[in-house]
């Protein structure tokens, strides 16, 4: 079987910037065809950002594309790259209404919903919220934030026994007297105005971060310093918030989505969002299709992860 290619380079036809309120204004961008079925993306992160490379997920001949940068990352403003920039409304329940804002700027009655990673938690949370307004929702690398989930990315009992190395220089950035916490002791350094403290706490801790995102290790984007502290800075305040999810978490609200078509899509060794958390969540949906893919990790550009999701949204064009 041939493996599906992602679509041409495209560039938008419209952009812009949405006040949501609070003072923040959400970076937007729509391509493809502007009478066709309308896809929102859905970034991971949180607060990594979108790139031109998302876009190709799409038949642009048969989808309307919607991308937006969530709040205090990317191109929208204020960036969290200022540490001066309180994320005090910066929670799940604002980016699911920025995404309703978003979506009645654009004249959007329904739409597919798609991400990955931290995209597939707002996905699942927005439909939760708002299933009138989702035709159909594609996921990939499921991270449904819950307590087992963190333990496995912030102990020594988890991924660190596959990535001990980093898991050491990520271990040994704080002093040993504050080692039983990880999160908390990160959150000071990251929350300190001092460049001194946050710039070296920041690096070390979106080393961590990215060091597995792929089966096969790839150079990770090269970020200047601002967007490794806005990115930091968003990613620590939903793990350090259990993501403002409702008590009970996502696995909780399925049956007011359950009659949505979607696919689910993990990579088998995938080590930041194991298949664990796919599986858990397909036993309570199982009416969602359910792919795990043999030879890939958390990656969505990994060929056989980037076959399913664009399988999917060509099967979902009509």
């Amino acid at each position: 079987m041939a493996l599906k290619e992602l679509y041409p380079p495209i560039e938008p036809h419209e952009s812009g910037l949405l006040d949501v309120g609070d003072g923040n204004d959400i970076h937007w961008e729509v391509c493809g065809n502007p009478a066709g079925k309308p896809v929102v993306f859905l970034h991971g992160g949180p607060g990594g950002g979108i790139l031109p490379g998302f876009r190709r997920f799409f038949d642009p001949a048969a989808y309307r594309i919607v991308l937006f940068d969530q709040r205090n990352c990317g191109a929208s403003r204020p960036s969290a790259g200022d540490p001066r920039v309180s994320l005090e409304h910066n929670t799940t329940p604002h980016l699911i209404a920025d995404i309703e804002r978003l979506r009645e700027h654009l004249r959007v009655d329904r739409w597919l919903v798609f991400g990955g990673s931290w995209g597939s938690t707002l996905a699942l949370a927005y439909a939760q919220a708002h299933p009138h307004r989702v035709t159909e929702l594609v996921l990939r690398g499921i991270y449904l934030v819950r307590r087992s989930d963190e333990h496995w990315t912030f102990t020594d009992t988890g991924i660190a026994q596959l990535f001990p190395a980093e898991w050491a220089a990520f271990r040994d950035a704080v002093p040993a007297a504050e080692r039983d916490d990880l999160i908390a002791a990160y959150g000071r350094r990251i929350g300190d105005p001092d460049p001194a403290v946050h710039l070296p706490a920041v690096r070390a801790f979106m080393a961590w971060e990215s060091s597995a995102n792929t089966l096969l290790p790839v150079e990770p984007p090269a970020l200047d310093d601002a967007a490794l502290i806005a990115a930091a800075r968003i990613l620590h305040h939903y793990i350090a918030n259990g993501a403002f999810l409702p008590d009970g978490g996502l696995l909780s609200g399925i049956d007011r989505i359950r009659h949505i078509p979607a696919v689910i899509v993990n990579g088998r060794y995938d080590m930041k969002t194991p298949p664990r958390q796919a599986w858990d969540l397909h036993q309570a949906w199982p009416e969602a299709e359910f792919h795990v893919v043999e030879d890939a990790g958390h990656g969505s550009m990994e060929p056989g992860i980037r076959h399913r999701l664009i399988d999917a949204t060509d099967r979902f064009r009509t």
